[in-house]
């Protein structure tokens, strides 16, 4: 079985609203580290950073939008990675 993609204005009636939403509380949290004491001090966490650079990635035209994002956000492959032991 073959999965065909939706077309694209059925895909943006379908989420416009949740994309709205969601853009709306990253926007809100934004506008809440500006108004918190110490923002200056803040912006220079790379956290800050990471969602900046996640929001210019999601602004640029072309496919894999997600898996950039994910990618920016996680950490680097370690092969020497210990898997945790349960307690």
């Amino acid at each position: 079985m073959t999965l065909s993609p939706q077309p694209a204005p059925q895909v943006l009636d379908t989420y416009f609203l949740e994309a709205r939403s969601k853009l709306l509380d990253l926007a809100a949290i934004l506008d809440r580290i500006d108004r918190g004491p110490n923002a200056g001090r803040v912006h220079e966490d790379p956290r800050l950073g990471r969602i900046r650079q996640a929001i210019g990635l999601m602004a640029d035209d072309g496919r894999d939008r997600a898996a950039r994002v994910q990618e920016l956000f996680s950490l680097p492959y370690d092969a020497n990675w210990q898997r945790p032991t349960p307690r």
